[in-house]
């Protein structure tokens, strides 16, 4: 062979190889916003249709006690007093599990909330997030 002819070695297929590969995963990890479907968004409910959804019965809420449905714990520190609260612990991002002598308690690291959602416990140094809730009727809902 002369030194004019153009030689394809093993290493040069390969590393041609690689930069095609590479761009490939380069063009399909990039995304196109303007042609991203957006997320739904809550919208206003129709007629004859509620935008709230139904909680719990105020009737198993126990005073000084509470119960937590979805993301979503709702107490009765005193008569006829209903609160809602994250169910999300402030320390470490885990679910809080239950709701017992007057405290919301949180299994992974051991933090207990009052029933206003304050710290009564750490390690969370955080009160639980606010969630806005009322009755309608007999019913607690979200809202």
């Amino acid at each position: 062979m002369s030194t004019d002819e153009s030689v394809f070695t093993r290493r040069s297929v390969v590393a041609a190889g690689s930069a095609v590969a590479a761009a490939a995963l380069t063009a399909c990890a990039t995304s196109d916003k303007e042609n991203a479907t957006p997320a739904p968004k809550d919208t206003p409910a129709g007629p004859g249709q509620s935008a709230d959804k139904t909680l719990a019965k105020t009737a198993d809420i126990p005073v000084g006690g509470g119960v937590i449905v979805g993301d979503t714990v709702v107490t009765q520190p005193s008569a006829g007093s209903f609160v809602g609260l994250s169910s999300v612990c402030t320390h470490a991002g885990c679910k809080v599990a239950s709701v017992s002598d007057g405290t919301i308690n949180c299994p992974c690291h051991g933090s207990r909330y009052r029933l206003d959602g304050s710290v009564s416990n750490g390690p969370a140094v955080k009160p639980l997030a606010a969630k806005p809730v009322r009755v309608v009727g007999d019913s607690v809902v979200s809202g």
